[in-house]
Parts: structure tokens; C-alpha cells; sequence
């Protein structure tokens, strides 16, 4: 565990070597704020004491804002060559995975932390729910875990990082819309099943307050599936 971690930090502060960290949580902060107290159906306008507004603004920005933080982790990798190099260490396949596992999960968690004062905020406008915006940031966790894997094995599976780019969000497409589209469309065990795989069906009643084992575990068997068959690709290359 501990290469893992002396990964995780070297990946953390690259990100913030670069302006990548510095532009995705101003974009990620900038965006939510501005839905979630100026525009339309802001807090102001429902006149509750309550982050409903944001949970479901920041499950948009992350479902974008992720791919575009995991795109690098392998791509750039495999492109300059450097990953050989990794793979040649005292470093196997598995800590190098959990490493940047762990650096996008806490870059994600900065993000989310710098969103608090939103909590403070509407806690002193009303009496808020506190177990539900509780439950409301795990939700945004688990599922950022899922699209962090997913991200992750889409970069392991190209050196350019627009084409993992796209394939990760293509991916999240399929989870995000697809299968509840399809679920909806669909009776019987078959649409129970597609409703099932659907993100916005795990992660909404979360973000009402609900902590359903059968949610938690959807999100961490995506996340380890993704996390294993990354990698299982990345071991081809050692």
C-alpha cells in the first residue's frame, strides 16, 4: 500500500504542477455554484433549506469533469514511453492501478470539499437535512469511483488522450442514459435489470437520504471490475 500511495502523491501533485487541477476545480466550482444559487431552479427559488439542487448539478459536472482528469493517467503514459520504465520497478501492476485510483478520488474529494460552504450556507438559511446531504456526498464518492475506473480503463486502452477522453464518457453514456432508457422501455426482468445498471436509479435515492446496500455495492462492483480490468490490460504490457 505504501507505492501506491507514494504514486497517488506523485499523480496529486502533477496535477497541480500543471493548471489541469487548477482549471477543472474552478470549472467544476464555477459551474456548480452558478446552477445551484443563480440560475432558474436555484436554492433561492425552491426557498428550501436543502443541496437537492446541488447533488444533481454536481452529478452532471463530474460525469464530464472525470474523464477528462483520468484521460492522462495511462494515455500519457504508454505515449512518452514512461510506463515500461514503471513497470521495470519494485512496482506492480496492481499498486501502480490503486495509485492513480487514488489520486483522482482525491482530487475529486478537494473539489467536492471546496463545496462545504454550500452545506454552511443553506444550514444557517433552514434546518437542514444533515443525514441526507450526508448520504448525498457519498453518493457523489461511490459514483465518482465508478467513473474514475471507467476512466482509467479507457486510458489504459489507447495512448491518446482525446480518444480516452471520448471513450470514457461514451462509456458513462451507456451507464448514465442508456440503460435507463432502455430499462424503461423495456417489462418484465429484462427492464428490471437495465433500471438496475443505471446510475441515476443507484445515486438519486442516495442523494434523498437512503443508504441501500444494494446501492453501495453497485457502485464498488463497477468500480472494482473497472479497476481489475485495467489492471489486466496493463499486465499485457509487463
Amino acid at each position: 500500500m505504501r507505492e501506491s500511495w507514494i504514486i497517488a502523491k506523485k499523480e496529486l501533485n502533477s496535477f497541480f504542477d500543471s493548471l489541469v487541477a487548477y482549471i477543472l476545480l474552478v470549472a467544476f466550482l464555477g459551474f456548480s455554484g452558478f446552477f445551484t444559487w443563480l440560475w432558474g431552479n436555484d436554492i433561492f427559488f425552491h426557498k428550501q433549506a436543502s443541496l437537492d439542487i446541488f447533488f444533481n448539478v454536481a452529478l452532471w459536472s463530474l460525469f464530464f469533469f472525470i474523464p477528462a482528469i483520468t484521460m492522462r493517467q495511462f494515455a500519457e503514459e504508454k505515449k512518452t514511453g514512461t510506463i515500461e520504465l514503471l513497470l521495470t520497478k519494485k512496482l506492480s501492476n496492481h499498486q501502480l492501478v490503486i495509485g492513480k485510483f487514488l489520486a483522482c478520488l482525491l482530487l475529486v474529494a478537494i473539489a467536492l470539499a471546496f463545496t462545504i460552504p454550500y452545506y454552511v450556507s443553506v444550514a444557517r438559511l433552514g434546518n437542514i437535512d444533515h443525514g441526507s446531504t450526508i448520504t448525498g456526498y457519498l453518493g457523489l464518492i461511490l459514483m465518482s469511483s465508478m467513473y474514475i475506473a471507467i476512466g482509467l480503463l479507457a486510458s489504459s486502452l489507447t495512448n491518446n488522450q482525446i480518444v480516452a477522453f471520448l471513450m470514457a464518457l461514451l462509456i458513462g453514456v451507456v451507464f448514465q442514459f442508456i440503460f435507463g432508457s432502455l430499462g424503461s422501455s423495456q417489462s418484465g426482468w429484462l427492464g428490471s435489470i437495465l433500471t438496475d445498471l443505471s446510475v441515476p436509479t443507484h445515486y438519486e435515492s442516495m442523494s434523498r437520504g437512503v443508504i441501500d446496500t444494494k446501492d453501495v455495492l453497485y457502485f464498488l462492483s463497477i468500480t472494482f471490475l473497472g479497476l481489475m480490468l485495467t489492471e489486466l490490460n496493463i499486465s499485457k504490457r509487463s
